[in-house]
């Protein structure tokens, strides 16, 4: 059997006072917080995934296939992006076994939704995805609140 393992990463601002960008995470839209700064919907989440599932895959990164610089992908809904990557993994012959993620935030409080992002990846993935939420404990950009970060991890299979 042919495994791949892939990683990704994302990060993005949050928004300043008084924005009205709406907090999408994991496809779930978070209420009475402030949402992320980004070219697409900043679903830092979702960026997450896509690039893991890419990297495993061994083809271009997320921002190549859907730069800034192009005015098609602005608002994008990044869930919709996460299934054209989903498409390209299995057109170029993989599958995937599974998605894990640890989203790095000081605010939200996540646990509420953790249920919810978990839905949403996991069906358009096509696999089971996992979530850790982490605090940054005070720590630099995510722990003085100014942000969230995002790793995940994916194994494809041929």
């Amino acid at each position: 059997m042919d495994l791949r393992v892939g990683m990704g990463y994302d990060i993005h601002p949050f928004e300043p006072a008084g924005g009205t960008t709406p907090l999408v995470l994991g496809g779930v839209r978070i209420e009475g917080e402030a949402g992320l700064v980004g070219h697409s919907d900043a679903d830092a989440v979702a960026h997450a995934v896509a690039d893991a599932l890419l990297g495993a895959a061994g083809l271009a990164d997320l921002g190549t296939l859907f730069p800034a610089s192009a005015d098609d992908w602005r608002n994008a809904d990044s869930m919709d992006l996460l299934r054209r990557c989903v498409a390209l993994v299995r057109d170029a012959g993989w599958s995937v076994v599974n998605v894990h993620a640890v989203v790095n935030a000081e605010r939200p409080r996540l646990a509420p939704h953790l249920g919810a992002m978990v839905e949403n990846l996991s069906r358009d993935v096509g696999a089971p995805v996992s979530l850790t939420p982490k605090r940054g404990e005070g720590i630099g950009a995510v722990g003085r609140a100014e942000g969230i970060a995002v790793w995940a991890t994916a194994l494809l299979q041929r």
